[in-house]
């Protein structure tokens, strides 16, 4: 049965109302946003989910630590499976080109994410007087050194690729090894390593735990306890888990929890 998706307005208006315009909403499970572009670059930056867009040809998945940056001009279309709490950050063009030049994932440091949360709690979308511009300078300049990364989860049409990254999304806790892969698909190791590095940028191993983190954050969201989540992605013990996701979050799983009210 197909899930029915809620349709979410792209902004309407044709030009910004200052400089620096934000938006903020609350997506239910399954909001898509269709085709869409502006004429000034956006930052959408989410908490509580994971944000799905295609622009230029790819689809980016962002994790709440990650933002998505889509310049002026860009087609672009997003959907998000659970609930998410929703910020664009809209940039006039003159300012946009500070920022990089193609649709990409920026980091979202713990200082951006305090100055979202105070600026959504008091309702404040442009500023309105010199304390205010300040605080949204701030956020600005945090955008600039923000650290840049193309998709936090690559994809790849690669025939020799594309089966093995659908599967192992179908199921995270796979431990199929990257011998048995290249096996199965008559090819060898080597070769398909090498495809890896040039189709996703990194390892097969890196890969693989970037999904399963992400399918972590889902499981989480299910009330699972760290031991049964660490279970069923195929750890032995909680320990590993926990390395791993303090890897990608910059923090544990209980802190994440606590931190998005899971």
């Amino acid at each position: 049965m197909a899930i029915a998706r809620h349709i979410q307005a792209s902004v309407t208006f044709d030009t910004l109302p200052s400089d620096i315009y934000l938006l903020f909403d609350a997506f239910r499970s399954n909001t898509e946003t269709r085709s869409h572009s502006h004429s000034w670059g956006q930052l959408q930056i989410i908490s509580g989910g994971i944000l799905e867009l295609e622009a230029e040809g790819h689809r980016f998945l962002a994790p709440s630590h990650f933002a998505i940056w889509v310049p002026a001009g860009v087609q672009h279309q997003s959907y998000n499976r659970k609930p998410i709490a929703y910020c664009s950050v809209n940039i006039i063009p003159e300012l946009a080109k500070q920022l990089p030049d193609h649709t990409c994932l920026l980091e979202v440091s713990p200082l951006v994410e305090v100055l979202i949360a105070e600026l959504r709690e008091n309702k404040i979308q442009q500023a309105q007087n010199e304390q205010q511009e300040r605080l949204i300078h701030v956020l600005f300049d945090q955008l600039l050194i923000a650290k840049q990364s193309e998709r936090f989860l690559p994809t790849s049409q690669d025939k020799l690729l594309k089966p093995i990254l659908e599967a192992l999304e179908a199921n995270p806790a796979d431990e199929t090894s990257l011998a048995q892969w290249a096996e199965r698909n008559h090819t060898t190791e080597r070769t398909l390593a090498r495809h890896c590095q040039n189709e996703l940028g990194m390892s097969f191993t890196e890969w693989r735990l970037r999904i399963r983190y992400l399918y972590s954050l889902d499981l989480l969201r299910k009330k699972m306890s760290i031991k049964e989540i660490a279970f069923s992605l195929g750890y032995n013990q909680t320990s590993p888990f926990i390395t791993m996701f303090k890897r990608y979050a910059d923090c544990t799983p209980e802190q994440y929890k606590l931190k998005h009210s899971i």
